[in-house]
C-alpha cells in the first residue's frame, strides 16, 4: 500500500508561468493514514474458519470478521500465519498484535492474553465413523479406544484431563485430524463443532462420519466461545475490537458473514 507523509498532501503551489499548482494525494490515501497497523495472527488451516485456497490466498470466516472489524475499527490489517503451538507465545513476544482464528477463551489461556467479547460460540463434540460400534462416550467406554485430537486445542486439554487412559494420536491441523479418522487410524476423534460441521455435511470424504454424544460445553476448557486475542497490556485496542464487533453485529454485517459459511447462527 502507497504511504504518504501528511506534508506530502498539500506541498505548497509551485510557481509556473504564474500558474499556482496544488500537489495533493487521493482521498483514499488520506484515509489510509488514518488506520492503525493491526498484525493478525491466523493459523490458515482451520476451515472453514481460516484455510489457504487454491491460490494460496486466506480465505474463511475469521478472515471476513478481521477485515470487517478493520474497517469499522480503522485498523489496517496485517495478516500473518503462525503455527498453532506458536501463536500465543509470539503474541506475547509482540511479534503481532492479535490473534483472530477461532480462539476459544478458556481459563488458561486467560491467563497468558486478553480476549475481547466473544464473535462466536460452537460446542466442542465427539466424532466417529457411521459404521463404528461406539455408542458410549464415557471414559471408562473408551478406555480402549484410540483418540484423535489436534495438537494444543482445548479438545486435547479436555482429553488429557478427562480421559487419561486412552490411547491418544496428536494431529498438526484439522484436515490431518479429519483424514487419520476416515482412515481409520483413530476410533473416534473430539472436535470443534462448528470446525467439523462443513467436512461431516458437505464433503464426500466427511460423509463416514457423524457425531456422536451430547454436546460439550464445559467452561474450563472450552472456555465462553471464540475470541479475539490480545496481549494483557493492550487496552486500547481491546476496546476499539470490542466497539467494532458491537457496530458490525447491530449493522448486520456479521450476520451476512454468518450467513455465507452457516445456514444458522453461530453467535
Amino acid at each position: 500500500m502507497l504511504r504518504i507523509s501528511i506534508q506530502t498532501i498539500v506541498r505548497g503551489a509551485l510557481m509556473a508561468g504564474g500558474i499556482g499548482i496544488l500537489l495533493a494525494v487521493s482521498p483514499l490515501e488520506v484515509a489510509a493514514q488514518d488506520r492503525t497497523p493491526m498484525r493478525i495472527a491466523v493459523e490458515g488451516a482451520f476451515p472453514p474458519f481460516n484455510y489457504l485456497d487454491a491460490n494460496n490466498k486466506l480465505q474463511g470466516f475469521d478472515i471476513d470478521i478481521a477485515n470487517a472489524l478493520c474497517e469499522v475499527g480503522k485498523f489496517e490489517c496485517q495478516f500473518i500465519i503462525e503455527k498453532w503451538d506458536d501463536i500465543i507465545p509470539n503474541l506475547v513476544a509482540d511479534k503481532y498484535d492479535a490473534i483472530i482464528s477461532s480462539m476459544s477463551m478458556s481459563l488458561e489461556r486467560r491467563q497468558k492474553v486478553a480476549f475481547t467479547e466473544k464473535y462466536y460460540n460452537s460446542p466442542s463434540v465427539f466424532i466417529v465413523r457411521k459404521d463404528s460400534s461406539i455408542n458410549d462416550i464415557s471414559p471408562a467406554a473408551l478406555r480402549d479406544k484410540k483418540l484423535g485430537v489436534t495438537s494444543s486445542t482445548a479438545q486435547e486439554s479436555f482429553a488429557n484431563h478427562l480421559y487419561p487412559e486412552m490411547k491418544k494420536t496428536i494431529f498438526r491441523s484439522s484436515p490431518e485430524l479429519y483424514k487419520g479418522l476416515a482412515d481409520g487410524n483413530v476410533d473416534i476423534i473430539l472436535e470443534d463443532k462448528l470446525a467439523i460441521y462443513d467436512w461431516i455435511a458437505n464433503t464426500k470424504a466427511g460423509s463416514c462420519c457423524e457425531f456422536k454424544g451430547p454436546d460439550l460445553v464445559d467452561v474450563t476448557y472450552f472456555g465462553e466461545g471464540a475470541g479475539i486475542a490480545l496481549r494483557l497490556d493492550d487496552k486500547e485496542r481491546l476496546t476499539r475490537l470490542n466497539e467494532a464487533l458491537k457496530s458490525i453485529k447491530a449493522d448486520g454485517t456479521y450476520d451476512m458473514i454468518n450467513a455465507k459459511y452457516f445456514p444458522f447462527s453461530i453467535q
